[in-house]
């Protein structure tokens, strides 16, 4: 199983932006899809999750209202619309997928590369 993402970039503060990972297998494993990011020397936060099977999402406080993850129809891709973007939610993203979801990043087995998003106030 194998994780792509992209999307990331420079914007400025209040900018929107869109991330996307495709995910190479559906497999029993691969369920859940999740954004983490981590900053430098910090451990990988939990940003958002979606079942792949039935579309509920769950979100981290601190993004609840500002982004949105979804998926596409056939389950192969998902995304992360973030708006109202201030510099603290700059970081690299990663794309993860597990079974069954958490917010633990060490619950996940299959990880993307990071796509660096950076804020500019």
């Amino acid at each position: 199983v194998q994780l792509q993402a992209s999307g990331g970039g420079l914007v400025q503060a209040g900018d929107s932006l869109r991330l996307s990972c495709a995910i190479s297998r559906r497999t029993a494993s691969t369920d859940v899809m999740a954004w983490f990011r981590q900053l430098p020397g910090k451990e990988r936060e939990f940003v958002a999750a979606i079942r792949r099977t039935g579309g509920r999402t769950y979100y981290a406080d601190s993004v609840k209202g500002r982004f949105a993850i979804s998926r596409d129809n056939a389950g192969y891709t998902v995304y992360l619309q973030m708006a109202s973007l201030n510099p603290e939610d700059t970081a690299v993203y990663y794309c993860a997928a597990a079974g069954s979801y958490s917010t633990r990043h060490s619950a996940y087995h299959y990880w993307g590369q990071g796509t660096q998003v950076t804020v500019s106030s």
